[in-house]
């Protein structure tokens, strides 16, 4: 999901469509190697090497970024790097019926009410990217429920370089389902690849959650965001429940922080910052900070 949105996927983290340089730690049969990088200290991870099933066990602490928080987030909470974590650790949650659905999205952590755009900038080494967030009034059936439509755009320097549309729906107990992408990646304005798009129902591909209607009582707990095996297959975990965040769109306390990552990649860490009544503000990875710029209307 790209948050090329907040929403979507771009796993959105994740990746998305919230990136600080981290420590590469890697189990090959018996002998560990080691490389620290000044943004990660040691916690504990246990990274199991899939061919000769070596296990090694270091600690990693990890140092707060630019993010002010009670519990230090965006990095402070101990986590596991993106492949220390098997897919069978992740949970997949049972899909309720499609009668137990609402009509519209009104979870404080990630609130999608039409006409809003949210916008988000990150300064990246190839230029400016502005990511924009589009709540449209469209729907879509999927696996019964009637979804909302969110178009979701990434542009570099002004060029568009992605073009999606996420599917998410909320059920009555309030926690937000994502329900599939159709992504493009833009070259010379031509959609080269729709890698990553996936519909849950629809070749064994299932839907996951994006945030929980109580997202602190899940602290700690591998969920999936969604699951298109081989395709889509990003994970999160919420690992702060009182984090604070400061963009330019303004200052945010009492938020949650979650960890992102995919299970087919072995990228680092995305950390999103939700806050109540927004969604979310903040996305940290590899030394980025995609940033929420502007909210409209």
């Amino acid at each position: 999901m790209e948050t090329a949105e907040v929403s979507s996927s771009a796993c959105r983290a994740i990746t998305g469509s919230i990136r600080g340089r981290t420590s590469i730690l890697v189990c090959v049969t018996g002998a560990l190697l080691a490389a620290a990088t000044s943004n990660v200290h040691v916690a504990e991870v246990v990274m199991a090497h899939r061919k000769h099933a070596t296990t090694c066990s270091v600690v990693i602490a990890i140092v707060g970024m630019a993010v002010g928080c009670d519990e230090r987030a965006p990095t402070s909470p101990a986590v596991s790097l993106p492949h220390a974590v098997a897919a069978t650790n992740a949970v997949l949650p049972a899909f309720p019926g499609a009668d137990q659905f609402v009509a519209t999205v009104t979870n404080p952590y990630f609130p999608l009410i039409v006409g809003t755009t949210f916008t988000y900038q990150t300064e990246t080494a190839d230029g400016l990217e502005t990511n924009t967030v589009q709540v449209t009034d469209q729907k879509k059936k999927i696996l019964g429920v009637r979804v909302n439509v969110v178009h979701d755009q990434v542009f570099l320097d002004g060029v568009l370089r992605e073009d999606t549309f996420d599917w998410y729906a909320q059920d009555t107990q309030g926690n937000v389902w994502y329900l599939g992408e159709q992504s493009c990646e833009i070259v010379n304005n031509q959609c080269v690849s729709t890698a990553g798009s996936w519909e849950a129902g629809v070749d064994g591909a299932q839907p996951g959650i994006i945030m929980f209607a109580d997202p602190a009582a899940q602290k700690g707990i591998t969920y999936r965001q969604e699951y298109f095996a081989g395709e889509a297959e990003d994970v999160a975990k919420v690992v702060g429940t009182n984090a604070s965040a400061t963009v330019p769109y303004g200052s945010f306390s009492n938020c949650i922080e979650t960890v992102d990552w995919s299970l087919l990649e072995n990228s680092s860490k995305e950390h999103k910052v939700y806050c109540p009544g927004t969604g979310l503000v903040l996305e940290v990875a590899n030394g980025e900070r995609s940033e929420l710029v502007t909210i409209t209307p």
